[in-house]
């Protein structure tokens, strides 16, 4: 049975190595597949009910921004986790959409949902982490593909709705973006039309919302080639429910700080097919993993560190490695045998803001490139303070701490609160020496 996990609030958090990492925790809902669940149900123009939805100040910053759109959402009460889209009316609002939504990457999801409704979508340059220009080029292309007028300006850009175009709509992606695969789904939706999208992204987040649109009718077909969707024939009154699934990336960082404690620890809610990329890295370098059906377990006591090399290459191509899971992996690797060569091509600005955190703390790490490193390890890092610049910065600091030499005090909290609620709750219920230090 999972351990119940306490909240850890602060803004600044505390980690001393100690006992290895064990027990149980279960990760939240992924925030990465909230946020275009919640987008593709305003889309609909439907009631749509989401179950295991996290507390990530990102969702909530997405909900609210639709609660200024004019949609309705609203929780049962007393369970934070479960959220009811209401079809939006039109309303008198102001142009756009304000200041927060410039303050997440996801507000670009919202783009077919307010043409739905409004038939203009009128946004600020998405905001989000600093990790290297990710441009919107991609997204602007797909909605040129249906029709639509496109307008930049240094606030931002306006999507307008053209003549509605008929017949399936074709279109290939120069490269596996997630986010336009995601804008090509949903605005297919918004115009009630085929769509065939080439080269899609095939993530678990993408495959969430083409499972979540199959359940209300449409007929998709996700192939590594090809991913074609298609309308249904009429819909019917019943409230869809869909369930965000579990925080794949919470569960690698959460494993690579048991492995990095030598610890032994059951993480629960996450699919197993999902981290499968970040299992093979872990058993590349000795460390007994089993990815189950919804759990994944870390067997860090009998860790046999191989001293082979780590290639951690995150890659868009379907089963590769997800960006996301490469710096809580770099923290890891840190610490064990073999010259690692990490790269990241996706987020060119993640390396330059997470490799002079870890130097910091005395790691020897040679940077290639902006978006690639390399290191012998290993090393043994010491404790200090250090800052969570963004999301994944800071809980690949967190499994740093976890062996350091005395204490590493981590600021910036607020980032990895927008992708996770509590991570740092999760260490604590394994069993971490880490606290919150108030101002």
């Amino acid at each position: 049975m999972s351990t119940r996990v306490p909240a850890v609030t602060a803004q600044v958090i505390a980690i001393r190595p100690g006992r290895p990492l064990a027990g149980a925790v279960t990760v939240d809902g992924s925030k990465n597949a909230a946020l275009p669940l919640v987008a593709a149900a305003a889309a609909l123009l439907r009631p749509v009910r989401l179950d295991n939805v996290p507390a990530s100040s990102d969702v909530q910053t997405l909900l609210d921004l639709l609660g200024q759109a004019g949609w309705n959402t609203t929780h049962p009460v007393g369970d934070r986790h479960t959220v009811l889209v209401l079809p939006g009316e039109a309303t008198p609002t102001p142009d756009g959409l304000g200041e927060a939504a410039s303050s997440i990457r996801a507000s670009y999801y919202l783009v077919p949902a307010l043409i739905a409704l409004y038939r203009r979508a009128r946004l600020p340059w998405p905001g989000g982490c600093r990790i290297g220009d990710r441009g919107m080029e991609q997204h602007f292309k797909v909605y040129e593909a249906f029709g639509d007028r496109v307008r930049v300006d240094d606030r931002g850009y306006v999507v307008e709705a053209g003549k509605a175009v008929s017949g399936t709509v074709s279109l290939v992606l120069p490269f596996r973006s997630r986010g336009a695969t995601i804008a090509a789904v949903l605005r297919a939706v918004v115009a009630g039309t085929p769509l065939r999208l080439g080269q899609p992204n095939l993530s678990p987040e993408v495959l969430g919302v083409v499972k979540a649109l199959t359940s209300v009718g449409y007929e998709c077909r996700a192939g590594e080639r090809v991913l074609t969707l298609v309308p249904p024939p009429s819909v019917s009154g019943d409230v869809p429910v869909w369930k965000v699934p579990g925080d794949k990336i919470e569960a690698g960082t959460l494993a690579c700080a048991v492995a990095a404690t030598g610890g032994t620890a059951r993480i629960e809610g996450v699919h197993g097919p999902d981290v499968a990329p970040l299992v093979a890295a872990l058993h590349r370098m000795g460390i007994p993993t089993i990815d189950e059906a919804e759990a994944l377990v870390v067997h860090g006591r009998s860790i046999q560190p191989t001293g082979r090399p780590l290639r951690a290459m995150a890659t868009l191509a379907p089963g590769g490695l997800d960006a996301d899971f490469e710096p809580p992996l770099l923290g890891l690797a840190l610490g064990f045998p073999g010259t690692h060569l990490f790269s990241d091509p996706i987020n060119p600005g993640r390396h330059s803001n997470l490799v002079p955190q870890l130097v910091r703390m005395g790691g020897e790490i040679t940077e290639l490139s902006s978006t690639e490193c390399r290191f012998t390890g290993p090393q043994r890092l010491t404790g200090a303070g250090v800052e969570a610049t963004d999301i994944r910065t800071g809980s690949a600091l967190m499994v740093a701490g976890l062996t350091a030499r005395g204490v590493t005090t981590l600021g910036g909290v607020e980032q990895i609160r927008r992708g996770h609620a509590d991570l740092p709750g999760k260490l604590l219920a394994l069993g971490a020496d880490i606290c919150e230090v108030t101002p």
